[in-house]
């Protein structure tokens, strides 16, 4: 994935780099339930179009390529870039331990952009809450997918930030009713996420037509260690995909993903 932050003064917009922490990253949001739950949906979402005709596919940022890898298990014609070394190293480890072909570009999304063409499909997961200026490289990156393409969007909901504090009350308050919760969290938590309705303006505006728009975890996180415990997990995850695509449920999900159609 490609990520960026603000620095810890706020005052200088830099890179972030994962290289450090890809162990970590890999045991709290793919080896867990959640992570999981949130390769399902994603994988629902596309199944028609991996299922499909023959696809260039961009994967921009792509971390451990685990959607990346499902395309190219049938076929579609990958390219993938990461600004990590190290997330891109367990890409192509991942790719060649399956015996499968792709074309891995080290750098920032919005650099890569400037070398290559354009795409049938573009994927951007868990992107855009890391950048610096999220509006400005997300339209970088919708731009390369071609006429009657797809974005594939998935993006770290500020809606369920807000909430999420609200419950645990305390200190949290005055932070919420300043606006100025952003980046309170720990190492993992990303510092810039998106408001749902707001990236859906940003695409409509860009001539994208959202046919997908699906909420991942919208109750799971915001329940404790003792409401999961004496929960069911295929309740919960029934629970969950009854409502992940309510309008009324969807946009308080920890995760948004979207699939957009760029009209011709």
């Amino acid at each position: 994935m490609s990520h960026y932050s603000k620095s810890a003064s706020n005052k200088k917009l830099q890179d972030r780099n994962f290289d450090k922490l890809v162990d970590k990253f890999e045991k709290k949001v793919y080896e867990t339930l959640k992570g999981e739950w949130r390769l399902t949906l994603l994988k629902e979402d596309l199944h028609a179009l991996r299922n499909g005709k023959p696809l260039t596919v961009w994967d921009a940022g792509c971390g451990f390529a685990q959607v990346g890898q499902w395309f190219a298990e049938v076929g579609h014609e990958m390219t993938l870039c990461d600004l990590s070394h190290q997330m891109l190293l367990r890409a192509k480890a991942n790719f060649a331990e399956a015996g499968l072909q792709a074309t891995f570009i080290e750098g920032p999304a919005q650099e890569v952009s400037e070398q290559i063409g354009n795409f049938d499909l573009v994927i951007f997961h868990a992107v855009l809450e890391w950048l610096a200026e999220p509006q400005q490289t997300l339209k970088t990156v919708a731009d390369k997918v071609k006429p009657d393409g797809t974005l594939s969007l998935l993006f770290y909901n500020r809606n369920s930030v807000v909430i999420n504090n609200a419950l645990k009350g305390g200190w949290r308050l005055p932070f919420l009713l300043t606006d100025d919760y952003i980046g309170k969290g720990k190492k993992l938590t990303p510092p810039n996420p998106q408001i749902p309705e707001v990236v859906c303006e940003w695409l409509k505006s860009w001539g994208f037509e959202i046919e997908v728009h699906t909420g991942i975890r919208v109750f799971h996180d915001y329940m404790n260690r003792e409401a999961l415990a004496n929960s069911d997990t295929q309740e919960l995850l029934d629970l969950e995909y009854r409502y992940c695509r309510e309008p009324t449920y969807r946009n308080m999900a920890r995760y948004i993903h979207l699939r957009a159609k760029r009209i011709a």
